[in-house]
């Protein structure tokens, strides 16, 4: 090979080399997720919620080994969702069905999550039932700047003689990032799809005018909606009170990314009934986490942590989300819900 071509070898390979050195990034990873906790009470007698199937004179007898078994064996869900991108597992984790405050301050003391010293975020709800929704959060990675429930007016004619869950808000940093997340455990379905619809229906306003006066002062602000809205992602509350979209090309400015439209189509969910499954347990985000080059965290991946172990092997329920109970029988289980949670990159400098 002659000087020339040498050197024009040497030049093209440099340049190349820098190509690929350019194209290189480094990213922050952080995991959010959401849990259904299945009934997750304590067995001291409250007044004031509708606690008493769950005591140790009930009919289940649930009793202080049962309580922490139960507590054991959510820590140790909890303790692996999202390790595999981080070794730290969850950066926040929106929960329904919690009692109070109390379940979940004896849940982050359990020997698999202790280390981790995740914080509590709960207020007590009106709900008929006596559960609430709550966040724990990882302080290495978030930090709360503002938290408030927000109480859903459920309209006559639905379910008006009873109350539902508020919806949780918490704003706070996620790696200096400012994040609004919303916290929901929607209406049930219990009378029917169609009657319960206009309670769902209700919280979903509840979200979205909060989220409209978030916009209003900051057009670019980065927002998580989160929970077992008891609604799949097709459903009226989501495609039509949320305006929620299932691929990233077709939310509009401001708008709202739903990553769990394609999931459902394919038939793939958290919640099984009748031998369907349902995706009632959903996790969007803004807009303005879709951009990769806005800096801040961005949205990439969507999961369901549907582990082996999480699934029923035998009995009546075979092959559906291994659940508490069986009827009024502790079934060694742990929810009647599989969690899911998002995967988010931040771009290192």
């Amino acid at each position: 090979m002659n000087k020339s071509l040498y050197a024009a070898f040497i030049i093209i390979f440099l340049i190349f080399s820098n190509s690929l050195l350019a194209q290189k990034k480094d990213y922050r990873v952080s995991v959010v997720g959401f849990y259904n906790l299945e009934n997750l009470f304590d067995t001291v007698n409250n007044p004031l919620k509708n606690d008493e199937e769950f005591l140790p004179n009930s009919a289940r007898q649930y009793n202080t080994r049962i309580y922490y078994d139960k507590l054991d064996r959510l820590s140790d869900v909890i303790s692996q969702m999202g390790t595999d991108v981080n070794p730290d597992g969850l950066a926040i984790l929106g929960v329904a069905e919690v009692e109070n405050d109390t379940v979940l301050k004896d849940l982050v003391k359990r020997p698999k999550l202790k280390d981790r010293k995740l914080k509590i975020c709960h207020y007590d709800s009106p709900d008929a039932r006596g559960i609430d929704v709550g966040m724990l959060y990882n302080p290495k990675y978030f930090s709360v700047l503002f938290s408030a429930p927000f109480f859903v007016q459920l309209p006559g004619g639905s379910k008006d003689a009873y109350f539902t869950r508020d919806v949780l808000y918490v704003k706070g940093l996620l790696d200096g990032d400012t994040m609004h997340v919303f916290v929901n455990h929607w209406p049930s379905r219990s009378g029917g799809e169609e009657r319960s619809r206009p309670g769902r229906e209700a919280a979903a306003q509840v979200v979205k005018d909060k989220v409209d006066s978030i916009l209003a002062k900051s057009p670019n602000a980065k927002y998580i909606i989160m929970g077992d809205l008891n609604d799949d992602p097709i459903s009226p509350s989501i495609t039509k009170v949320l305006n929620a979209k299932g691929k990233k090309e077709d939310v509009k400015a401001n708008g709202i990314y739903n990553p769990w439209v394609d999931m459902y189509k394919r038939g793939i969910g958290t919640s099984p009934y009748q031998d369907a499954w349902g995706l009632f347990d959903q996790i969007m985000v803004s807009n303005s986490m879709l951009d990769k080059n806005t800096g801040g965290y961005h949205f990439y991946k969507q999961m369901i942590f549907n582990k082996e172990f999480l699934v029923q092997k035998t009995g009546k329920y075979r092959n559906y989300s291994k659940r508490t109970w069986s009827g009024i029988t502790y079934n060694y289980g742990y929810s009647d819900h599989f969690p899911v949670y998002i995967i988010l990159l931040k771009e290192v400098q």
